[in-house]
């Protein structure tokens, strides 16, 4: 049974173009309508409680999906089938991006243009569907002020706790759903065990690490906090990684964008951009063993939360305070998304006219003539090329 998880993870892994709310959509095909491994009511409230945690929202729900199949192994062989297919396209592509010099760099500037297209895509969608109403709308402004005006890391935090008490105190009222059925077969004790664990990777990630001279553990350090700390999936994590790798002289900007925009061209999840990130950068684990310890380490986090919350999950859900708290939270997500718009993506994408003729051009393409991103990403950089 596991060994069928690993395979049906796999195909998707592959042929799931289209970010977090499209593989949403296929898991939902293949899972509830094709194979029948759990109904309508047990995918929506395993969405619901990856909702609530931080990291890749997709890859979560694969996980949880494979857990309720075939239990630990099944998550663990879910995630491997899911990710490994763009974790080695992104590898690769580091490997790829110091050849494009010349005419040859022209390929990655569309692909940084694409980006914008892609992020501003992200930004009408997750505004629309986490910010129905006026209260959220200015939420998500505020916190966009913040992202632009305080350090990326700090705002994050702000950002997501003004979020929580906003929904606390202003966005209460709605009847929480009926919990759905699912199992993970996790005991208390054993939920205790991984917030536990994961409380002192996080401890360590903020204060040992830090101190330590060590580049490596710096590294695996910044991609645990970033994969404990992202609100809201693939897009989100933008910021947090930018502002992780780009001061600290790991790696220029462009090449930084030029990876997230090849990661719209991928199957699979957006967070494998830690893959491209790790073999990228100049450090001690440089190339493959680099992007193997930024994957796992940005992954991790979600293991860890799955087990800690899963078996006091509907204790949660039937709170109307949680529930408040993550009305706001997301709409505090969209804030940051904007933020990561305006700066990083079209401060550093936008530099003259061609590229905003370029960038609204993917951008019709993506949202009125729904043509797949990779497409769009995959025209972005032949336009690049002829444009330089």
């Amino acid at each position: 049974m596991a060994v069928q998880v690993f395979f049906e993870f796999l195909r998707l892994g592959v042929t799931s173009f289209g970010g977090p709310i499209a593989h949403l959509g296929y898991f939902r095909r293949r899972f509830v309508e094709r194979l029948h491994w759990l109904d309508d009511a047990a995918f929506a409230e395993i969405v619901a409680l990856c909702n609530l945690l931080p990291g890749p929202t997709s890859s979560q729900v694969g996980i949880v999906i494979g857990t309720t199949r075939a239990r630990i192994l099944g998550g663990f062989l879910a995630w491997l089938g899911f990710t490994t297919p763009s974790a080695v396209l992104m590898a690769a592509f580091a490997y790829g991006v110091p050849l494009l010099s010349g005419r040859r760099s022209g390929i990655v500037h569309g692909l940084i243009v694409a980006a914008v297209a892609v992020v501003a895509n992200a930004v009408i969608d997750m505004g629309r569907t986490l910010c129905p109403d006026f209260k959220r709308r200015v939420v998500a402004m505020v916190c966009a002020v913040l992202a632009l005006g305080l350090d990326r890391f700090v705002a994050q935090i702000a950002a997501i706790a003004l979020g929580a008490i906003v929904g606390l105190s202003a966005l209460r009222g709605l009847t929480a759903a009926k919990a759905g059925d699912f199992d993970l077969g996790i005991s208390r004790r054993t939920g205790i065990a991984a917030a536990v664990v994961f409380a002192v990777l996080l401890a360590a990630a903020f204060v040992v690490v830090p101190l330590s001279t060590d580049r490596s553990l710096a590294v695996a350090g910044a991609f645990f906090r970033t994969g404990s700390l992202v609100f809201g999936g693939g897009h989100v994590v933008l910021p947090l990684l930018q502002a992780e790798v780009v001061p600290s002289g790991w790696l220029d900007n462009d090449r930084f964008l030029a990876g997230y925009g090849a990661a719209q061209a991928v199957p699979g999840p957006l967070f494998t951009f830690a893959s491209y990130l790790g073999a990228a950068m100049h450090w001690p684990l440089a190339g493959l063993l680099g992007a193997l310890v930024a994957t796992v380490a940005i992954f991790l986090p979600s293991f860890l939360l799955i087990a800690a919350l899963a078996p006091f999950w509907h204790d949660v859900r039937s709170s109307p305070g949680w529930s408040a708290a993550l009305r706001g939270i997301n709409a505090a997500v969209v804030g940051l998304l904007l933020a990561a718009f305006i700066n990083p993506v079209v401060a550093n994408g936008i530099r003259g006219l061609f590229d905003v003729v370029l960038a609204v051009a993917a951008f019709v393409l993506l949202r009125f003539l729904h043509w797949p991103p990779w497409t769009v990403v995959a025209l972005s950089g032949a336009a690049g090329w002829f444009g330089v």
